[in-house]
This record gives structure tokens, C-alpha cells and sequence, in this order.
């Protein structure tokens, strides 16, 4: 479903230039959910960053269903961040005045689906994060959890197949950050959506399907051992 072939990325020119990814290869098939770990300032979310359309790489290609892009400039690829791929990060980004229906809705209106079809669909993605009972409720009445949850929930709506999930669970404990990484085996298991999911955190890690390993511009298999192994005190 996602194919990444020979990605990469580079910054600055001359002595200064640093090459960051240096042709990474992955691929993420429907319905399942890829942990990727890595040492800090090794690319992980500018990998994300050219994956979700918000920037260009300097050679390479993806391919997302329909989509085919990676070189192309973020404002020739509006339609893969309006229908492709969906955002979640460490911190939630809800507008604190707004309960969680409207501020699923209005994500939606934004993307250019009108207000009746946006609501309908954010009603369904709440249903779908287990929010049926909290649609009213605004940020400051849900916990860490739940609002992760409305996040997730404006991140699937409008039936995007990627999810990429940037330290997702970095505000929660342990347990509301357990009930997270269940939430994207069941959106996997059920409605075939994809998670590439960058984490710190190598118990939640292991809870993936799949573990990637991010170093030195390049990816691999990994788990925990050969993850966390030798290079124990490396932190993502």
C-alpha cells in the first residue's frame, strides 16, 4: 500500500550540507501497523514529513495507492494530504473551545467536504475511536487519552488509508498509551488502514506488527534486541 523507494534527503550545500536519509527503502501493506525507532536527530520525522507531503526529498519515489509523488513540492501534492494520509502527533492540536465532533468537522470542512457530509463523517470516525458518548465534550473535559482519540478520530475521517503517527503516545502514560497502539491494531484489523508510527518508547514499539530501525540515513528490520541491544542507550 505505501512503497518508499531510495529516499533521500539532504540540507544545507557544500561543507555544510548534511545528508540525512541516504535511500531508504520500506514498504507498509494494508491493515498493518509499522513501529520505526531511531537514535535522535537520525531523520525519523523528516521521513514522515516527506511521506505526508509536507516536504520534498531530493531523489526518490513513494507510491500510495493513487498517489505517486516524494520529489514533488508540498503545494503539488495537496491531494495526498487531503485524502491519503492522516496526522497524529505528540501533542494533540485540538482548538480548546470547539468540542471533539466540531473539531473533527471542521478538519474536514477545511479539506473541502461541505459542513453536512463532514459532520456525518465526524460523527462516524468518533463512533469508531469509541467517542459516541463524548461527541459534546471539549478538550478540557477529556483526558490524555481521549483527546489522543479525538485526534485519531480527525486523522481517519474522510477514510484516509495512512495514518502516520508521530510519537503519539509522548503525553500519555502508560496505560492510556497501551490503549492507543490497541486502538490502531483495531483500526488495522477493521477498517484496513495502514499506521507508520514513530516512537521512543520500545515496550510500545513491540507491540507493532512490524519494527523498523532507523540509522545512519538508512532503514532495516529490527526488533528489540537488535534495536536496543548494543545500542541500549541511544534514545529516539
Amino acid at each position: 500500500m505505501l512503497k518508499v523507494t531510495d529516499l533521500r534527503k539532504g540540507f544545507g550545500s557544500g561543507r555544510r550540507r548534511l545528508e540525512v536519509l541516504k535511500g531508504v527503502n520500506l514498504e507498509v501493506a494494508p491493515g498493518e501497523l509499522v513501529s520505526m525507532m531511531g537514535p535522535s536527530g537520525c531523520g525519523k520525522s523528516t521521513l514522515l514529513n516527506i511521506i505526508g507531503g509536507l516536504l520534498e526529498a531530493d531523489s526518490g519515489s513513494i507510491s500510495l495507492g493513487e498517489f505517486s509523488y516524494g520529489t514533488s513540492a508540498p503545494s503539488r501534492v495537496v491531494d495526498v494530504r487531503r485524502r491519503g494520509v492522516g496526522w497524529i502527533f505528540q501533542d494533540y492540536h485540538l482548538l480548546d473551545r470547539l468540542s471533539a465532533l466540531d473539531n473533527v468537522t471542521f478538519a474536514l470542512e477545511l479539506s473541502g467536504i461541505r459542513s453536512s457530509q463532514a459532520e456525518e463523517q465526524a460523527r462516524d470516525a468518533l463512533i469508531k475511536v469509541g467517542l459516541g458518548d463524548r461527541m459534546g465534550f471539549i478538550p478540557d473535559q477529556l483526558s490524555g487519552g481521549q483527546r489522543q482519540r479525538v485526534a485519531v478520530a480527525r486523522a481517519i475521517a474522510g477514510s484516509r488509508p495512512l495514518l502516520l503517527a508521530d510519537e503519539p503516545t509522548g503525553n500519555l502514560d502508560v496505560k492510556s498509551g497501551e490503549g492507543v497502539i490497541d486502538l490502531f491494531h483495531q483500526l488495522c484489523d477493521e477498517e484496513g488502514m495502514s499506521v507508520l508510527m514513530v516512537t521512543h518508547d520500545p515496550s510500545l514499539a513491540s507491540m507493532a506488527d512490524r519494527m523498523l530501525l532507523l540509522k545512519d540515513g538508512i532503514t532495516a528490520a529490527s526488533d528489540i534486541r537488535s534495536a536496543w541491544g548494543e545500542d541500549a542507550g541511544v534514545e529516539a
